[in-house]
């Protein structure tokens, strides 16, 4: 395909505890909960599908079993592959630790918790114009207080970015769909608990961290009132 999801690899994170969640799903991986009729992450792989994605590595650790008896090894044409935890690495730990299945350049990365409608092959067309050494996909709220709040300038450079809780009122968050080039990915500790959010990405602004922004749709299922909110947007 001539915008190249077709050579790229991407990854799904998948590892979670979903503590936030366990009110209303106390049994199973939030990935694998259902919403309006069909488990989560196949939502996440339709979307990856639809944008011409053929390689997907799952980022697994709480309840790994039950996404991989989920999903499978392939499915509408991709190649599905696992990369579990043995311990919980936070977000940037489950990368790192996944890095010899990453092939290609950059790597797609989706939180395994949120949904953005994202033109994907714009979303690595721009990233590819920028040269930029990683991108994620800006959505502007109503209120930032639960999601990672964004600044950028006019050229797409990220020039702030404040984890969840510490921003609120209008603005523009942090949607959970990125593409990290290697340089990124291998600048990533090993062997231990590292968080994108918290250490990777305020650490690589002013580094060719860029933003793309989308007036798709957003949410995410990590709380028990936003996993509501998601029945009713996919029915």
């Amino acid at each position: 395909m001539s915008d190249g999801l077709d050579n790229l690899t991407a990854a799904i994170l998948a590892g979670g505890l979903g503590t936030r969640l366990r009110a209303a799903v106390a049994d199973r991986q939030k990935v694998v909960a259902s919403v309006a009729g069909r488990p989560f992450l196949m939502r996440l792989l339709d979307q990856l599908a639809d944008g011409g994605v053929r390689r997907v590595v799952i980022c697994t650790g709480y309840k790994a079993g039950q996404v991989a008896e989920l999903a499978g090894s392939e499915y509408r044409g991709m190649n599905l592959r696992y990369s579990p935890e043995p311990a919980p690495l936070g977000t940037a730990g489950a990368l790192r630790l996944a890095l010899p299945l990453l092939e290609g350049e950059p790597v797609l990365v989706m939180n395994g918790d949120s949904f953005c409608e994202t033109d994907l092959a714009a979303f690595l067309r721009t990233h590819r114009e920028r040269k930029a050494a990683g991108s994620m996909v800006v959505r502007e709220v109503a209120d930032t207080s639960q999601s990672g709040r964004v600044s950028y300038d006019a050229n797409g450079a990220v020039t702030s970015f404040v984890e969840k809780g510490a921003s609120a009122g209008t603005g523009w968050i942090n949607a959970g769909i990125y593409l990290l080039g290697r340089a990124l990915l291998e600048s990533i500790p090993a062997e231990r608990p590292v968080s994108l959010e918290r250490e990777i990405f305020p650490a690589w602004i002013g580094r060719g961290l860029c933003a793309f922004p989308t007036a798709g749709k957003f949410l995410d299922i990590g709380t028990p009132e936003s996993y509501a909110a998601a029945q009713k947007l996919f029915a």
